[in-house]
């Protein structure tokens, strides 16, 4: 038993020996005495918590009254700041390391992050409001806004991008993606943070959903499951390295309705305003407002099953 034993912590300590020598021969996804990131799972734990912030009395504490609120959200806000700003100044560890801004310079521009982003938090409850009026609006399986709140993928998909978008707008890397990536493994609602989406914003049902980067979203759109708005392609230079920060993905303007597995793609596409497209349209051209589109109608064959 006893050499068994021996042998075994021997071919273990083989292994991890074997696991250096990988990380030391595989740079591009090891990180060893490199830089610092956000913590995933204090990342995670702060967008649950701001979401609690967004729905008083429906997540976290349900016991809230006009006489305990602010007592709770200054201790939650005080606490969560202190927290975003930790995450975010780790967030700039390569500009730190590489030190284009030193240490200083990253908590005071962490501090000035945070406080800028908690400031906005209102403005996005208003508009998630009207996100939620706008589900319960579009969806007669709706009995009442609480189910909606509860229970809806796509409020709870909508309301971390809202979130993490404002972040992205104040110049903060890497931790909005990481919320929204969140989001997504939860909901199967895949909305890249930089996308710019209007009010009274809906998405029914929501599993399959990809909203692109550079997505633009007018007022009062409603879209289904299983609906991309993707790159039609990548544009290379001369090296072929892909050309970032282009426009890649389509426009929908104001009262859009866009029906289960439709695919719109492209950076010029535009959806005119007032346009519906049917279930599993394939698009990337634009269309002009007020423009119905839908696949005509398959035709089925029958055949005889013969039995051989």
């Amino acid at each position: 038993m006893e050499s068994e034993k021996k042998e075994k912590k021997i071919a273990i300590g083989d292994l991890a020996k074997s696991f250096v020598d990988s990380y030391q021969k595989t740079k591009l996804i090891t990180n060893i005495e490199k830089k610092q990131f956000p913590s995933r799972i204090n990342v995670i734990q702060i967008t649950e918590e701001l979401r609690e912030i967004l729905f008083p009395g429906y997540l976290g504490r349900t016991n809230l009254n006009w006489l305990n609120v602010e007592y709770y959200v200054g201790g939650k806000l005080d606490r969560l700041f202190n927290e975003l700003q930790s995450e975010i100044a780790k967030a700039y560890g390569e500009e730190y390391s590489s030190k284009s801004l030193s240490q200083a310079e990253c908590i005071s521009l962490s501090c000035d992050q945070a406080l800028a982003f908690f400031q906005k938090i209102p403005l996005i409850r208003e508009m998630l409001e009207d996100d939620v009026q706008a589900a319960f609006d579009g969806d007669p399986a709706a009995k009442n806004t609480d189910e909606i709140v509860f229970s809806y993928p796509g409020v709870m998909a909508i309301s971390i991008y809202r979130l993490a978008h404002e972040l992205l707008v104040q110049g903060v890397p890497l931790i909005p993606r990481m919320m929204t990536e969140y989001a997504h493994s939860i909901t199967g609602i895949d909305i890249h943070p930089g996308a710019k989406i209007g009010r009274s914003f809906f998405i029914d049902h929501g599993t399959g959903v990809v909203i692109g980067e550079t997505t633009v979203i007018g007022d009062n759109v409603k879209i289904y499951q299983g609906v991309t708005l993707g790159a039609l392609s990548f544009p290379k230079d001369e090296r072929g390295k892909i050309i970032r920060n282009t426009k890649r993905h389509p426009s929908l303007e104001n009262n859009t309705t866009v029906y289960a597995g439709a695919t719109i793609l492209g950076g010029e596409t535009v959806i005119g305003e007032g346009c519906v497209i049917g279930g599993n349209v394939w698009l990337t051209h634009s269309i002009p407002s007020h423009t119905k589109v839908i696949i005509e109608e398959p035709r089925l064959k029958f055949f005889e099953n013969k039995k051989e």
